[in-house]
């Protein structure tokens, strides 16, 4: 594996390189996670894939040029997204590829496929939060009042403790999700990053007619993979959106949220392969 980086005009772009087979595949994480959170799946995929791993916006070593809190309000538009993937493809020398996308990174992978269709052969989400990101980012990233709340709960390590405590007692988010987050704010530094998250993604909403139009039209690959213990999403969240597309597979995997393990890695290969 290799580490680099990619220069673009409003962002400085790391990411890890992986594998090395003939076809491409963009990888997304999830959140608090890095670029090398699929790395397990080179050892059984490493020979037909070559894996670009990111680390997402607020992650790790990826950096905006302009963090103020003004331009973080602003937000990252579909289609910013979709020419830093572009270009970073005619950087590398992509002309097609596969996305893979975790929880939060789904996101991202659905909006290169809403975005950038005609490059897409496979699409992979696992905990999609696209299908269904569920009342607390809906309500902290696009509400103007809670996107404030959370703005001012961002400064206060205590308050952010308790917030997440009221969520779990609430059952928007379970003990599982409760210590991914708790780990994820014990710092300014951290808070923040939390804050930009979930206020980026707001502007990353899934266009289902767009999306199914996409999969339908350049006829891509679609798997998508549930953990039937994970609590935040639910296999069930996609019952309304499987009710207008039938994707090429649906998995539910003996797992809680954080399912990206070996048992991950076999069932996806045993697809793919």
């Amino acid at each position: 594996m290799t580490s680099h980086y990619f220069e673009h005009p409003f962002i400085k772009l790391h990411y890890y390189k992986f594998g090395n087979g003939p076809q491409h595949m963009l990888c997304f994480h999830g959140f608090g996670m890095h670029g090398k959170q699929f790395r397990l799946l080179e050892e059984k995929l490493g020979d037909r894939y070559t894996f670009w791993g990111f680390d997402l916006l607020f992650h790790k070593d990826t950096v905006l040029k302009d963090q103020s809190l003004a331009t973080v309000k602003e937000g990252l538009k579909k289609s910013q997204l979709a020419e830093l993937i572009a270009d970073f493809c005619k950087h590398e020398g992509i002309t097609s590829f596969s996305v893979i996308g975790y929880s939060m990174g789904s996101h991202y992978a659905t909006v290169v496929v809403e975005e950038l269709p005609q490059m897409v052969k496979e699409y992979i989400v696992a905990a999609p939060s696209s299908l269904n990101p569920g009342r607390l980012i809906r309500f902290f990233g696009k509400g103007k009042m809670g996107n404030k709340i959370l703005e001012k709960l961002m400064l206060s390590e205590k308050a952010t403790l308790n917030l997440l405590n009221v969520f779990k007692k609430l059952r928007l988010i379970d003990a599982v999700g409760r210590d991914i987050l708790f780990k994820e704010v014990g710092t300014p530094e951290l808070r923040f990053a939390l804050y930009a998250c979930f206020t980026y993604l707001r502007l990353l909403e899934t266009d289902e007619a767009k999306l199914i139009r996409s999969l339908s039209t350049y006829n891509i690959k679609s798997i998508f993979i549930f953990g039937e213990r994970d609590r935040n999403y639910l296999p069930s969240i996609g019952r309304a959106f499987f009710s207008k597309y039938k994707p090429s597979e649906i998995v539910i995997l003996d797992e809680n949220h954080e399912m990206i393990n070996q048992n991950f890695a076999s069932r996806l290969a045993a697809l793919l392969l």
